[in-house]
């Protein structure tokens, strides 16, 4: 059994670690379809001695068989390749995609699509090698490409779990004395309260030795939040009034964690503690078509406007960081004044992280 774990655990490394998208993705085909269209587009416009709009279709149609072809190969190979490293695996994807070139290249002579005379030969050579040339410059150009785009990723991705775990360091001296003084002042008037008082405080550091890259489900992430709330309860009292509207959530979601407590952190510190009063945050929650949405209100007094701005942004930033690394430009947060409250909303599709 850890043997198994850690063959996953490996695999898991290794698949992060590898460069090559999956070309088996429709959109990453769509993307290389277009591409190749283009390229086409290009060829004959350089090429064409008369009316280049009368080649268009038959050059398109044979970039096209060589961009999906090797789209194909690369797909089919992936399991494989990952399995090499990045190195040998761009050493062997280049090597693919110019075998897939001459084969395809080939094939058009000896059928007479290219528009050569199969019997004689006259120019077999020159268009061989002609397109064995373009596809090792533009095969090596987007494999470069895709490396640096995978390295620029993981740094953005590395970056992005350094801030949570900054957040997640920030937890244990902002709670610590302020709880262990309203636990110790509970021990002996409320000694089940302190008992559940300490249980949250463990929750919450527990999350500070968890890895900040490992997604949670949601339900965790609501479990943080509520305990969370509870220990500032102890300290704020009945200022602090909560109201959960949580049930239509798939509670066995994965989402990245710590993307609730420091919107609720900056509810509290923005919201309630300026008042005397104090105030509600309600949190509400729905999953619509294929769309998750979690919103965050809270009261807005004149003192917290202008330093509420300042205040959320890290933690907002950080989050829209960390939901778009997992579920792409579809995640996000946004920010709205609802007459006298403030609303933050966080919203991520319902399919699974990347």
């Amino acid at each position: 059994m850890s043997y198994q774990g850690r063959s996953s655990s490996g695999e898991s490394a290794r698949e992060e670690a590898f460069f090559l998208p999956g070309f088996c993705d429709i959109r990453l085909v769509f993307a290389v379809v277009m591409i190749a269209e283009l390229l086409a587009i290009v060829l004959v416009l350089a090429n064409s001695h008369n009316d280049p709009w009368s080649d268009l279709g038959l050059v398109s149609l044979f970039v096209q068989w060589i961009a999906l072809a090797s789209a194909a190969v690369l797909c089919l190979a992936r399991p494989l390749l990952v399995r090499f490293g990045n190195t040998a695996a761009a050493l062997v994807s280049y090597l693919l995609l110019l075998l897939v070139t001459a084969i395809i290249t080939e094939l058009a002579w000896r059928t007479g699509f290219s528009g050569g005379n199969p019997a004689d030969g006259s120019d077999h050579a020159g268009f061989l090698f002609r397109n064995l040339g373009i596809s090792a410059i533009l095969s090596a150009l987007v494999l470069r490409y895709l490396y640096v785009q995978h390295q620029w990723r993981r740094q953005i991705q590395a970056e992005a779990q350094a801030r949570v775990e900054a957040l997640q360091a920030r937890i244990r001296p902002h709670f610590l004395f302020n709880s262990m003084n309203s636990i110790a002042a509970l021990t002996r008037s409320d000694p089940e309260r302190a008992e559940r008082a300490v249980q949250d405080l463990s929750d919450l550091f527990r999350v500070t030795l968890r890895k900040a890259s490992q997604p949670v489900t949601l339900d965790d992430e609501i479990l943080l939040a509520s305990s969370y709330l509870r220990m500032e309860a102890l300290r704020l009292g009945e200022r602090l009034r909560v109201e959960w509207d949580i049930d239509q959530l798939p509670r066995k979601r994965m989402v990245p964690s710590m993307i609730l407590q420091p919107l609720l952190e900056n509810a509290v510190y923005h919201g309630i503690e300026p008042s005397p009063a104090g105030g509600c945050i309600r949190v509400s929650g729905r999953a619509e078509g294929r769309r998750i949405s979690i919103v965050i209100r809270n009261p807005r007094t004149q003192h917290s406007t202008a330093s509420r701005r300042k205040g959320n942004r890290i933690a907002l930033d950080n989050i829209r960081l960390r939901l778009q690394l997992a579920f792409g430009v579809q995640a996000g947060v946004s920010l709205c004044e609802v007459g006298e409250d403030f609303e933050a909303t966080l919203y991520f599709p319902r399919e699974k992280l990347r």
